[in-house]
C-alpha cells in the first residue's frame, strides 16, 4: 500500500522505491515474485493523507520494479478507490512496467482468463479474486474485477488447469484483524483446491493467519502486511513471505519467512 503514511515516507526520503529497499534483494532473486497491490496506481485525482481511499502515485512503481515483482493482484476492496479511470490506469501502468495484473483487466473475459507465466519450462497459472470491490463507495459491480464467487472460481480453474503445471489462486478475503480464517475464507480456499488449484495465497485481514495442507494443496489464509502504515497494533506490524521452490509441478521446498513492518519498509525478522 503506497498511500497515507507510506507515501509521506517516500516523499520525505525522496526515494519512490524506499519501501522495498531492504527486502528487494530477497524478492528480486525469485523467478516469480507475487504481491497484492492494495492501492491502485492512478495519474488523476487527489492523494488522501488519511482515511480509507488509497491512491498510489505512478512513480511508486519503482519499488515493485526494484523488488522484481512479476505479478500483482489488483482484485481487492481498494481496487476502485481511484474510480473507473484508476482501474484502467492501474492495469495499463503495471503492464507498461512488465508486471502482470491479476484479478482485474481491460475486460471481464481477460480477467477470468487468468495469467500464465513460464519459468524454466514450468507453466505457472494465476487467478485472483476479492470478496469486495466496492469498499463502501459503490453500489454497482465492475465486471472487470473478479469477486469470490465459487461457481465462477471453479469454471475459471477448470479452464486454466489444462494449460499449466502449477495453478495459484489469490484470495482477498476474511475479517480484518482476526487471527483465525473465516468460514468464507475456508470455503473459497477449499473450493479452489477441490477444483484443481495447487496453492491459495490469502490477504486482507492485515494479520497473519494459519496455513493449511488441504488434500494435495497448500493454503495460506493470510500473510498479513508487507508494506503498510498500520503501527497502532503490534500484530499488524508483522507479516510473512512464502518462498516456494518447484521441480516441475512438484514442491521441493516451502519456507515461511517472517517480516517486520517498519516506516522505512519491511525487513526479515
Amino acid at each position: 500500500m503506497f498511500s497515507r503514511g507510506v507515501r509521506r515516507q517516500m516523499l520525505t526520503s525522496g526515494d519512490p522505491a524506499m519501501p522495498f529497499r531492504k527486502i528487494a534483494p530477497l524478492m528480486s532473486a525469485a523467478d516469480i515474485a507475487f504481491v497484492n497491490l492494495e492501492s491502485p496506481f492512478s495519474d488523476v485525482g487527489p492523494y488522501h493523507p488519511k482515511g480509507l481511499i488509497f491512491h498510489a502515485a505512478p512513480e511508486a512503481i519503482a519499488g515493485l520494479e526494484l523488488a522484481g515483482v512479476t505479478i500483482a493482484s489488483t482484485a481487492n476492496n481498494h481496487a476502485r478507490d481511484c474510480r473507473s479511470h484508476g482501474v484502467e490506469f492501474n492495469v495499463a501502468w503495471l503492464r507498461k512496467h512488465s508486471i502482470q495484473p491479476l484479478g482485474s483487466s481491460e475486460t471481464s473475459s481477460d480477467t477470468h482468463r487468468g495469467v500464465i507465466l513460464e519459468k524454466h519450462g514450468v507453466r505457472f497459472g494465476f487467478l485472483g479474486y476479492t470478496f469486495d470491490q466496492q469498499n463502501g463507495n459503490w453500489r454497482d459491480i465492475d465486471e472487470r474485477i473478479a469477486v469470490t464467487d465459487i461457481p465462477v472460481l471453479c469454471r475459471d480453474v477448470a479452464a486454466l488447469k489444462p494449460k499449466v503445471d502449477v495453478l495459484v489462486v489469490s484470495m482477498h478475503n476474511g475479517v480484518e484483524y482476526m487471527h483465525k480464517p473465516s468460514k468464507s475464507q475456508q470455503a473459497f480456499a477449499h473450493a479452489a483446491i477441490d477444483a484443481g488449484a495447487n496453492v491459495v495465497i490469502g490477504h486482507h485481514p492485515h494479520v497473519v493467519q494459519a496455513e493449511e495442507h488441504y488434500r494435495n494443496g497448500l493454503i495460506f489464509y493470510s500473510l498479513g502486511n508487507l508494506v503498510f502504515d498500520q503501527y497502532q497494533r503490534k500484530d499488524t506490524q508483522h507479516g510473512e513471505m512464502v518462498e516456494l521452490s518447484y521441480l516441475g509441478n512438484r514442491v521441493l521446498t516451502c519456507r515461511v519467512l517472517p517480516v517486520r513492518i517498519t516506516p522505512t519498509g519491511p525487513e526479515l525478522e
